[in-house]
């Protein structure tokens, strides 16, 4: 994993090379590169994420943590890894009110996804003072 590691970082460093490169003739390529250099990060992690999520999911069940509660989880970290990735490309474009707007509707996403965690946080609170 940690030889993985150093050659996703490679290529991210050659990759925001090219784009600083790039940016000097032509943004719109530069701003592609950089999606381009994301997306495949994104997607040689995915590579390696199915059996972390197997053993995490093993440890919440062997915990007695419901199913719907495993997937909200899932979930919100997927809304933070989007949003930040999002927001983050809009920086580097030089736009930071959308960038600001799109952190601002992955929180609120974040937000309405886990209410019923926290009702079920509140149930379990008011059981323990009753008792």
């Amino acid at each position: 994993m940690v030889d993985n590691c150093f050659s996703v970082g490679a290529f991210c460093v050659v990759g925001a090379l090219i784009a600083m490169i790039l940016k000097q003739y032509c943004s719109e390529q530069s701003m592609l590169i950089s999606i381009v250099v994301s997306v495949l990060v994104i997607a040689f992690f995915m590579t390696f994420l199915g059996e972390t999520i197997d053993e995490i999911r093993s440890i919440f069940e062997t915990a007695g943590i419901s199913e719907s509660c495993i997937s909200i989880v899932f979930k919100v970290l997927a809304i933070c890894c989007i949003t930040h990735i999002s927001a983050e490309l809009c920086r580097d474009s030089g736009e930071g009110a959308i960038a600001s707007a799109a952190e601002l509707c992955g929180r609120a996403a974040i937000i309405v996804l886990s209410l019923p965690l926290m009702n079920s946080f509140v149930q379990l609170i008011d059981k323990l003072i009753k008792v």
